[in-house]
């Protein structure tokens, strides 16, 4: 799980060892973050590894992936549930060096970790799973940063569906609504969500209501699990109804 140490990442750590997974996760500078979470997982019976990776570091994020096969007895499923901060700008605001910025860093990072695993997914006919953004059907004002990224990931995993699918391995992302965990808190300090923010979000939302890691979390421990045995190349989202 690459993002493990994040608030959705852990939880779908949890998620996954609640199953009868090990899991092996990264962390960017938290250790401490990364630690509680590998600590959650062997407190349900599994092994846990944390590793610091730069995932913009193809070769980092290479050595990451093949000692994980290596100590856990081989990779079933990879999940991308990393990313950098998004900051809500109107792409007017947005100066190109910040858009490169978050594009290479969210796309590459998905990119290399996925690139990396696909040796170890043929061997186990596994499956990917990748966070993206229900802005990438319906484009909230001010979240260019989240949505032109995401756009590229999802096209990643859908290329991946459609070209490795005869070895086996599927591959599906999932749409990221508004919830109360991740970067909400620190969008909330750096003032980036308002409380008007939230009350029109609420109100475009079916639901009325922001999720949840533990939303996000089910959502991918269905589509990696045999459950899901026959769905590849989809989005699901999980934002409460606010891309219908």
């Amino acid at each position: 799980v690459a993002g493990g140490s994040g608030g959705i990442g852990a939880a779908i750590c949890r998620a996954l060892a609640a199953r009868g997974a090990d899991v092996a996760l990264t962390y960017n500078r938290n250790r401490g973050r990364a630690e509680q979470v590998a600590a959650a997982v062997r407190a349900l019976g599994r092994r846990a590894e944390i590793a610091q990776v730069d995932l913009n570091d193809a070769a980092a994020v290479k050595r990451f992936v093949d000692e994980a096969a290596q100590n856990l007895g081989g990779i079933r499923t990879v999940i991308y549930a990393a990313g950098p901060y998004i900051a809500m700008r109107h792409i007017s605001r947005i100066e190109p060096s910040l858009l490169r910025e978050t594009l290479g860093t969210d796309v590459f990072g998905c990119y290399n970790l996925i690139h990396a695993a696909l040796p170890h997914l043929r061997a186990s006919r596994g499956v990917v799973a990748a966070l993206a953004t229900p802005a990438i059907r319906r484009y909230a004002v001010k979240d260019v940063l989240s949505a032109a990224p995401k756009a590229a990931i999802e096209a990643i995993v859908r290329g991946v569906a459609a070209e490795e699918g005869r070895f086996g391995i599927r591959a599906n992302c999932v749409g990221v609504g508004l919830i109360t965990d991740g970067m909400y808190h620190q969008l909330l300090a750096t003032g980036d969500f308002d409380e008007k923010f939230l009350q029109a979000t609420r109100d475009a939302v079916a639901l009325r209501r922001l999720g949840s890691a533990e939303d996000i979390a089910a959502a991918v421990e269905f589509l990696v699990s045999d459950r899901a045995g026959y769905i590849t190349g989809q989005t699901l989202m999980v934002d409460g109804g606010f891309a219908l």
